[in-house]
């Protein structure tokens, strides 16, 4: 079960950038969101169960990490792109998704909006190291 660990840290990396002036709060909901959607979308990515001392199991975690990022929102929709270009797995987070806590209102108010009008909280990313460092190599850790 090593093995197969260390091959999936070896194949890829794990982003997710949101953007750098949400609160706090609404940065971390942002980055567990589109989190929970990239698992989703990659069980893969999971590690095996880790087991402690006293034999007690612990579910497994992503043996790659995720570096959660910052950039400026106004470059998310650009960061989106570029990463769909360079064939990265994308999971963006659109802003109307923190406006409301009813998910027929949010797909509503995705889809009275063309792609390029909107804007997100974060994007997340999965796919080589060398194709996400192009991507997001200039942005700093989120603080």
């Amino acid at each position: 079960m090593i093995e197969a660990d260390e091959e999936l840290r070896d194949a890829g990396r794990c982003a997710i950038v949101v953007a750098a002036d949400l609160p706090a709060g609404r940065a971390a909901n942002a980055a567990a969101v589109i989190a929970l959607t990239l698992g989703r979308l990659r069980p893969d990515l999971v590690g095996a169960d880790l087991v402690d001392g006293s034999g007690v199991a612990h579910p497994g975690l992503i043996p790659i990490g995720v570096a959660v990022l910052a950039a400026p929102i106004a470059e998310l929709g650009a960061v989106r792109a570029k990463a769909l270009a360079r064939d990265i797995l994308v999971v963006d987070f659109p802003l109307q998704g923190q406006q409301t806590t009813d998910y027929l209102a949010f797909s509503a108010a995705v889809a009275a909006r063309a792609t390029d009008t909107l804007a997100y909280a974060g994007v997340g990313l999965v796919g080589s190291r060398r194709a996400i460092g192009k991507v997001v190599g200039r942005y700093g850790l989120l603080k």
